[in-house]
């Protein structure tokens, strides 16, 4: 079936704004680092990330008119929970706790199984058949994200040999895979922008409640460099890239929207090269064609 000329132009407008969406998620991976290894409490930076956020989502919805409450948003409050909790708490002290033993371009290809594990419960929550070409892409990238988290010995974390950061990345995977599935849900009842706000202010509150029972914020350690880092992780990486996402999840599905993660950890590693000066081992670069050639191999149509 061709699409119509409308539904064309709505579609690829929701295709670039995904692209864009994971560009600045690469650049939130350098953005993280900055701040996990200049910042003793972590965690007071991801509250004032998604503060931020949600303070410029607000903004957003009060200029188009969208209503902050209604049925339809009292009725979707286990989702947003939900959203709050994966996406955005559990996520995020995964995220910077991680950065603070592991290198950005690095940890974002151990992130970027992402799509695999997305594509894989598709397929079995969604239904969908499972072709021996995607199955053979899950497994290489598997095999690829073992072989960097255990740098270069692809039996290193079967066998435990792992450290702290690299455990907490693979959190990682696990909390954004189930926050793309509750995101589905929830965009069937609310708007993606509407989802992203209340996620956002509700893991705020959560964050900030985190950090103070951490021991309070050390405002003195936040230079320059890491306000602008939050700045960035505020803005891009989460107001306008989890509501790009989010609604691209809810008009291409969580299979095809996944896939577009491919970009983050290309685009983190390249930034990180060119602003941090990290070098990688040939274990990285290694397993990280393996993860992106698997990746394009299970949610590749041909």
């Amino acid at each position: 079936m061709r699409l119509s000329p409308v539904a064309g132009e709505a579609t690829l407008s929701v295709y670039l704004k995904l692209v864009a969406a994971m560009l600045s998620w690469g650049g939130t991976w350098v953005a993280g680092r900055v701040v996990a290894q200049a910042v003793g409490t972590p965690i007071a930076a991801a509250a004032a990330r998604f503060t931020l956020a949600a303070l410029v989502l607000g903004a957003v919805m009060f200029a188009k008119r969208e209503p902050l409450d209604g049925p339809a948003l009292r009725r979707a409050w286990r989702p947003i929970v939900g959203l709050a909790l994966t996406g955005v708490f559990f996520y995020n002290l995964c995220f910077f706790y991680g950065l603070k033993y592991v290198e950005a371009g690095r940890g974002a290809l151990v992130v970027a199984l992402n799509p695999v594990v997305v594509a894989a419960l598709a397929w079995w929550l969604g239904g969908e058949r499972a072709r021996p070409l995607a199955v053979l892409g899950a497994v290489l990238a598997f095999v690829g994200c073992l072989t960097v988290i255990g740098n270069g010995d692809p039996l290193a974390p079967l066998a435990g040999r792992i450290g702290l950061g690299e455990v907490l990345l693979l959190g990682c995977v696990t909390c954004w895979t189930a926050y793309t599935f509750v995101g589905r849900r929830a965009t069937r009842r609310i708007s993606a922008l509407a989802a992203t706000f209340w996620s956002c202010a509700l893991g705020a509150v959560l964050l900030w409640a985190a950090a103070f029972a951490a021991g309070g914020i050390e405002w003195a350690q936040w230079r320059p460099a890491v306000w602008a880092a939050v700045a960035f992780l505020g803005v891009f990486g989460t107001a306008i890239g989890f509501t790009w996402y989010t609604d691209a999840v809810r008009v291409l599905g969580a299979a095809r929207a996944a896939m577009f993660i491919n970009l983050v950890p290309v685009a983190a590693v390249l930034m990180a090269a060119l602003t941090l000066g990290e070098a990688f081992p040939p274990s990285v670069v290694v397993g990280g064609a393996a993860v992106l050639a698997g990746v394009w191999l299970a949610t590749t149509r041909r």
